[in-house]
């Protein structure tokens, strides 16, 4: 593939509560799966009132966020040193490898966000607080 180009809508919408053990149950557009990107991941994640991404981390993939549409509460950092961040619309954020982060929809309407993760290994959440900074440092 030299290039691919798609419309969002041209992408089905996963509804993940149907997928057996893939937490969270949000609904997502596989934008990269739909494209063929085989080094990123890339995903729309659809968000409802309260709805969240628990915090989390990973042990190989960095990610990059974009909030598209809503305001979302963020829990960013390492295990014991998380922050909180307000954002809207416009807002990018990034997680390194085994770092945590996680966010809540504080919204009324729809959410939405786009992410991007690389390197496209299959790299399940971890829990952050088993973490320890050798391991993070020596990353």
């Amino acid at each position: 593939m030299d290039y691919e180009v798609i419309d969002t809508e041209d992408v089905p919408i996963t509804d993940l509560s149907e997928v057996e053990g893939v937490p969270p149950d949000l609904d997502i557009r596989p934008v990269g799966r739909q494209l063929g990107v085989s080094n990123m991941h890339v995903t729309l994640w659809y968000f409802e009132p309260g709805e969240e991404i628990q915090y989390h981390a990973h042990s190989e993939q960095e990610e990059l966020y974009y909030a598209i549409e809503g305001e979302f509460s963020l829990k960013l950092g390492r295990s014991g040193e998380e922050e909180y961040v307000e954002v809207g619309p416009g807002a990018f954020w990034v997680a390194e490898p085994k770092i945590g982060h996680g966010h809540r929809y504080v919204g009324d309407d729809t959410g939405v966000v786009l992410a991007v993760g690389a390197p496209a290994v299959d790299d399940p959440g971890l829990d952050p607080h088993g973490i320890n900074d050798e391991e993070i440092d020596g990353a």
